[in-house]
């Protein structure tokens, strides 16, 4: 049987739900236009006023937000309402070791909150379950999201974080963990070595998994669901318009529900920013209806993927999104992270290095590796091998410090790494993350 955090909304007509959204978007806009000098200008510059929104057929006449705009405007060009009314922020990697930060009044975490307590009811959470939360904490979005939706559910909220795996899986077993939220990877490398310490899912209660924040494939979630006993959920956000819980899976697990109440969504055609009909493969983007310190309007994600409003089995009514199938910029998601091979870039150049380099990207025993090949000029060649391995320690090291995740670093000769005629193509990705 399937459930509901809040049948109302999830379950809502078409009619109703885009009544609700043209009335919270005339509010939004009006709400930013006064309070967002960046936004206002934006808007003044495209010849658009609140007084020509009158309803979500008019969305398409405001501007676009990239990240560009994001970094631009950091730290506090973006927000809408006053610090002393701000309680928490989250943050993000941004492309150019500038970091995205995101502002939330006490409000916008309840929803936020209330947008993961819906996801965890969908995978058949309820106030009698364990809730396992092993995504990061702290300033990523994963671990605060799903621990506060835990809350609202009422489950027992197991706040682990990431790594220590042999004390998660002791943790898992003496408290009977019903539910658990991790990156795709962690949950695989979580079952793997639950059978290595000789374990069988007869040995754990687990139910369901709520894994996102990195990009996998279904033949990565039938892996998880045979080495953990459970069946498994994806779940997408962004720090920039919350975090996780903008869309969820249902039981039919055919795409994600998006949370329409929050958020509108609309595929572009990246090139032209000519909004597509549904079913068009194109870019999302994102629209927040009801966020208050930091409100974006038509956010441009760079995710790829398709919308559909098919009739769903599970009985919600809410738009569902695809996986995203790809990216209309460069940046890799690794390990959960957000990484531009112009961070990587920026790093070599600042050590003194060629900015001709390869960046190989693939996944072994469903982790991500991260080997980087960069041509040694003439003021770091050398044949010593021990010089070459502390000049790729210290290389990787500035890399990690960049990027927050380890990268493996190999130094090869001047003139190495085959040179392109037209556009460089610096990245190398082996993983087979999408049909």
């Amino acid at each position: 049987m399937e459930r509901y955090w809040n049948k109302e909304i999830e379950c809502m007509s078409r009619e109703d739900m885009k009544k609700l959204q043209d009335e919270r978007l005339v509010a939004q806009v009006k709400h930013v236009y006064e309070n967002v000098k960046y936004y206002r200008d934006l808007m003044d510059k495209k010849g658009v006023t609140p007084d020509d929104i009158k309803s979500t057929d008019d969305l398409h006449k405001l501007p676009f937000l990239t990240k560009a705009d994001l970094r631009d405007a950091y730290p506090y060009g973006l927000l809408a309402k006053p610090l002393s009314e701000c309680v928490r922020i989250q943050s993000t990697s941004g492309t150019t070791g500038r970091r995205v930060v995101a502002f939330y009044t006490q409000h916008d975490i309840d929803l936020w909150e209330d947008c993961c307590a819906r996801a965890i009811t969908a995978a058949g959470g309820t106030k009698d379950d364990v809730c396992q939360v092993c995504y990061g904490y702290g300033l990523f979005t994963g671990g605060p999201g799903l621990n506060g939706g835990s809350h609202k559910v009422g489950c027992l909220t197991l706040p682990m974080s990431s790594g220590n795996t042999e004390r998660q899986i002791q943790f898992m077993r003496d408290l009977g963990s019903t539910i658990l939220c991790c990156t795709p990877s962690y949950a695989a490398y979580i079952g793997e070595t639950l059978h290595d310490m000789g374990y069988t899912t007869d040995d754990i209660k687990l139910k369901a998994g709520i894994f996102g924040a990195e990009p996998w494939t279904e033949e990565m979630r039938h892996q998880i669901e045979d080495l953990l006993g459970i069946k498994a959920y994806d779940i997408y956000g962004l720090t920039e318009t919350s975090g996780p819980g903008v869309s969820f899976e249902c039981s039919e697990q055919t795409g994600m529900h998006i949370n329409e109440d929050h958020f509108i969504a609309e595929i572009i055609d990246p090139d032209t920013g000519e909004v597509l009909p549904e079913g068009s493969v194109g870019e999302l983007v994102f629209t927040s209806l009801t966020k208050e310190a930091f409100p974006l309007l038509r956010y441009r994600t760079r995710d790829i993927c398709v919308l559909s409003r098919k009739k769903c089995s599970c009985g919600r009514t809410l738009i569902k999104m695809s996986k995203p199938k790809g990216r209309s910029d460069d940046m890799l998601i690794i390990r959960g992270v957000n990484v531009f091979p112009s961070q990587i870039e920026t790093v070599l150049i600042e050590q003194g290095y060629s900015s001709n380099y390869r960046i190989e990207v693939d996944r072994k025993n469903n982790t991500d590796t991260l080997d980087i090949y960069v041509e040694m000029n003439d003021n770091h060649f050398s044949d010593v091998v021990m010089e070459i391995q502390k000049s790729e320690e210290k290389l990787a090291s500035a890399i990690k410090i960049m990027l927050g995740i380890n990268p493996k670093v190999h130094l090869v000769s001047p003139k190495s790494i085959t040179r392109s005629e037209g556009k460089a193509v610096r990245v190398i990705d082996k993983r087979k993350l999408h049909d």
